[in-house]
């Protein structure tokens, strides 16, 4: 077969055939790859590369047409706003919402700029919200040219943001799951979640100015993130200690790219694949010291763990219900005083591939300097780590009781603290067989499972 001529690109059909010198199928594939966005009434979301690549060829022909466009100063400031636009720049949102719909009304295109991806927790909710007709055209998000410079993939990560609420839930994201991204904010940026993160095996990398000439990216400690001062807006990446935590070189061609403890369903915060409410034989434990699956199940319900929360599993044991609680994405602090029960929970969490934290000591004493928790399991211990536990106030506490005597009193003891309380005796019978071939029912001690809800 002929080569064509130097630089020449070739077409390959479905047959094997060469396109080459078909203008009509050159033509035609150009225009299926590339579709201009037409100028239309109504409001255009474009975004403006955080790669720092230049605007989409979108934007000139929507731009040109707008009689309102709305962005931030520094949107603004990086387009040619036409003459007869009228130029917002933003600042509370409401005054631009309400400008927007009476251009919509009137038939005036408008056009909002934005930074990335306006739809990766963006304008474009918002503007949804109001009832705005959109249409949108995105460039590369933040959060995707933060994973591009540190050479990572990224389709398993969790992205969370901490711009406009409460920073907690994105620290005990960074703390449940091996890879992160945070968006941002003053006061809830790389300083107050390295601080957060302090006691985790995290790695941080924090992205400064991306896409400017003052573009910055660092690879550090919490501890060392918490001591420094950043520019907004960054983008922060952490990682758990098996994945890579320094940009690699710009010539760098890795044969793989490994990220350690990844689900291999690509999923960060999923229901796990195998359930929860596992079958004692799935933990290692000492002489069935385990809190049984029939009442783990019941345990883990009332918890409530999801992304975002951060569950105290205290007098550990085998670890089974801090990890069924890691499984479902919260983050979960084990505290255990026996230090051989201290390293079953971490052989048992590394079996289950979940991060725990494991806090080696005898509550209440152990848990002063803890961070705050959400909801709290208290397996072990008497009415005095009860006392510490509602002391700190989290949303739920859970315990479980062999003991009937000790039932009133926790009770009691919760109420006073301004918990609503409600409870369950639980007493299992599981199939065993009999010799013959006959089956029975062998009973499992009774438990009793209180629940205190914060009022």
């Amino acid at each position: 077969m002929s080569a064509g001529p130097p630089g020449a690109a070739t077409l390959r059909r479905a047959d094997g055939h060469s396109g080459r010198g078909d203008g009509r199928l050159r033509r035609s594939a150009r225009r299926r790859l590339v579709r201009p966005v037409a100028p239309v009434s109504g409001v255009t979301v474009v975004g403006l590369d955080a790669a720092g690549a230049p605007p989409h060829p979108a934007l000139a022909p929507v731009l040109a047409a707008a009689g309102l466009v709305v962005g931030a100063a520094r949107h603004l400031a990086a387009v040619s706003v036409p003459a007869g636009a009228d130029a917002i720049t933003l600042g509370p949102l409401a005054p631009a919402l309400s400008r927007l719909a009476e251009a919509v009304d009137a038939g005036v295109p408008a056009v909002v700029l934005a930074s990335g991806d306006p739809g990766l927790f963006g304008i474009v909710r918002r503007l949804r919200a109001a009832g705005l007709p959109l249409r949108v055209v995105p460039a590369v998000s933040s959060v995707a040219a933060a994973f591009a410079r540190a050479g990572l993939p990224w389709d398993g990560a969790a992205v969370v943001s901490a711009h406009g609420r409460d920073p907690r839930a994105a620290v005990n994201a960074c703390r449940a799951l091996p890879l992160v991204a945070v968006l941002t904010a003053p006061g809830a940026g790389a300083a107050e979640l390295g601080a957060g993160l302090i006691g985790w095996s995290r790695r941080l990398l924090v992205a400064e100015h991306l896409g400017t000439a003052a573009e910055r990216i660092r690879a550090v400690t919490p501890e060392q993130a918490a001591a420094e001062t950043w520019v907004d807006p960054h983008v922060l990446l952490s990682l758990a200690d098996a994945v890579p935590a320094a940009p690699a070189p710009v010539d760098a061609v890795p044969d793989r790219a490994t990220v350690g403890g990844m689900r291999a369903d690509n999923q960060p915060a999923a229901a796990p694949a195998g359930g929860w409410a596992l079958p004692e034989d799935r933990y290692a434990h000492r002489d069935s010291m385990i809190t049984k699956s029939e009442v783990r199940a019941l345990v883990v319900a009332r918890l409530r763990p999801r992304l975002g929360r951060l569950i105290w599993d205290i007098g550990a044991g085998s670890g089974s219900v801090g990890i069924e609680c890691a499984l479902l994405g919260a983050a979960v602090l084990a505290v255990e005083q026996d230090p051989e029960a201290g390293a079953t929970v971490q052989a048992n969490a590394a079996a289950h591939a979940v991060h725990v934290r494991l806090v080696t000591g005898r509550a209440p004493a152990a848990l002063a300097d803890l961070p705050e928790p959400d909801a709290v399991f208290v397996g072990g211990g008497g009415v005095d780590v009860l006392t510490a536990v509602v002391a700190r106030r989290p949303e739920r506490v859970v315990l479980t009781l062999a003991a009937l005597d000790r039932v009133a009193p926790a009770v009691g003891l919760l109420r006073a603290a301004g918990y609503t309380v409600e409870g369950s005796q639980l007493s299992a019978a599981r199939l065993a067989d009999l010799p013959g071939g006959s089956i029975r029912l062998a009973a499992t001690n009774p438990v009793v499972v209180l629940t205190g809800e914060r009022q």
